[in-house]
């Protein structure tokens, strides 16, 4: 995978900003970070869009071994252009740093919404449909998300939603031979049963799984299965123990 390549990272901006990138994109807000990136909040010079921008630290990819990780995430990115998924612009890179140039959804996370209280069923239909067909755009193509939840579902100016974070995606040539995934990954809450089996699995299934997860938390206000024992959790997971709400429709 070949990135776009400067010799150097960032040159400060004596305007107090963060500094400009590249001659091209001004830092702004910096909006969430992790253990091997920090997503900012940034602009065109030119154009004056509004853009985000993960920042990856190379030295931390490569002491990670993270490297084939990343590629396939930019790889991912690159296959899946659909109007409810972030899209990925660009990727720049630098001796220290990898840049990723992504669409900056205005909304924030859907779970701040549902954080506040159950939706009406018209909305969370809306959502719900925007998500599979994201998803099954994704899997069309050989790609699986297996992270899907609230937090990594984001909300345009429109309303509209859009699926983030692929970096526990896998593609379908990570297959094994008996034509499943093996790798568990994923959050507690929203795992498949079949995940926590760790007899292998099917990507698609794990995906729907989840996002069944979050149209019942859409619905419901709370999770379907929530144990502050996360081993107890798990064992409802497995054996399917949860209740619908009264005001679920039939």
């Amino acid at each position: 995978m070949a990135f776009t390549s400067v010799p150097t990272a960032m040159k400060k901006d004596s305007s107090g900003g963060q500094g400009l990138i590249l001659g091209r994109y001004e830092l702004g807000k910096l909006l969430g970070h992790g253990a091997f990136a920090k997503v900012y909040q940034a602009y065109n010079v030119k154009s004056g869009d509004s853009v985000a921008i993960k920042v990856l630290d190379k030295e931390k990819i490569l002491k990670g071994g993270l490297i084939a990780h990343i590629k396939r995430e930019i790889s991912i990115l690159r296959r899946v252009r659909h109007p409810n998924i972030v899209q990925l612009f660009e990727v720049m890179a630098t001796k220290t740093k990898i840049y990723f140039v992504m669409e900056y959804v205005r909304g924030g996370e859907l779970f701040n919404k549902v954080s506040k209280g159950r939706l009406k069923e018209s909305v969370a239909r809306k959502y719900f449909q925007q998500l599979i067909s994201a998803v099954n755009f994704c899997h069309a193509r050989g790609v699986y998300h297996r992270d899907l939840k609230p937090e990594n579902l984001l909300l345009d100016d429109n309303g509209d939603l859009k699926v983030s974070d692929f970096g526990l995606s896998a593609v379908s040539d990570q297959i094994r031979q008996d034509g499943l995934f093996h790798t568990f990954c994923g959050t507690p809450a929203y795992v498949a049963p079949e995940v926590l089996g760790r007899k292998g699995y099917d990507a698609v299934k794990v995906d729907i799984w989840s996002c069944g997860v979050i149209l019942f938390v859409l619905m419901a206000g709370y999770l379907p299965f929530n144990d502050q024992n996360i081993m107890a959790m798990y064992k409802k997971i497995y054996r399917g123990e949860f209740r619908c709400p009264r005001w679920f429709s039939s």
